[in-house]
């Protein structure tokens, strides 16, 4: 089970439809009052095959009566971007900010407390769903952290599962904690309160 995450995809993509359609995960049993979220770390050379099997798994799941909200923060982010007016501004203007100043305009007008966060609290409130996918954490990155959208969703999100799919490694010791490297380089700040789904047992 701990060499999971290392096997093929077809095997790991088994143990999440597995996993995630199970009476027990659904029920958020066994996670000893933490809150229910699960990271899937993949290979960032596999996004391609991995972008493909969120959506395989998402019909998958469907089918078997579990219903999956997916939330794409790169698309979340166009969303919130055009509704406040400011995508247009970005792409006219992209070429006279300089890369430090369109991250902090981007995290500015991007806040995951303020903004991305309250937007996918909206569509959790409009849809009727059992699991909560993330993606395009690594296309949001740097002006998006994942570990600060984890930690503000604690108090919304603790009442479904949420499994969000992490480009890079969730690494967890007694000594250093936890912490997403992501792309397996850059480390995504501490964050120990996600479970890795590969780690789950059915």
């Amino acid at each position: 089970m701990y060499d999971l995450q290392n096997r093929p995809m077809s095997e790991r993509y088994e143990h999440l439809l597995k996993a995630i359609s199970s009476e027990r995960f659904l029920k958020m049993q066994g996670l000893g009052n933490e809150v229910p979220f699960f990271i899937c770390p993949f290979d960032p050379r596999e996004y391609d095959e991995m972008e493909a099997n969120i959506a395989t798994l998402s019909n998958a799941l469907n089918n078997r009566g579990v219903r999956v909200l997916s939330i794409n923060l790169y698309d979340l982010s166009i969303e919130l971007l055009k509704n406040r007016g400011r995508w247009e501004q970005i792409l006219e203007d992209e070429r006279d900010y300089s890369k430090e100043q369109l991250k902090e305009f981007l995290q500015s007008v991007l806040d995951p407390e303020n903004h991305v966060v309250p937007a996918i609290s909206e569509k959790m409130a409009a849809d009727n769903f059992d699991v909560m996918f993330i993606s395009g954490v690594g296309e949001v990155f740097p002006y998006i952290r994942s570990h600060t959208v984890l930690n503000n969703l604690h108090s919304t999100a603790k009442d479904k599962p949420t499994v969000m799919f992490f480009p890079g490694e969730y690494t967890q010791s007694l000594a250093e904690g936890a912490s997403l490297d992501l792309f397996g380089k850059l480390q995504d700040d501490k964050y120990y309160r996600a479970f890795n789904i590969y780690l789950y047992q059915i």
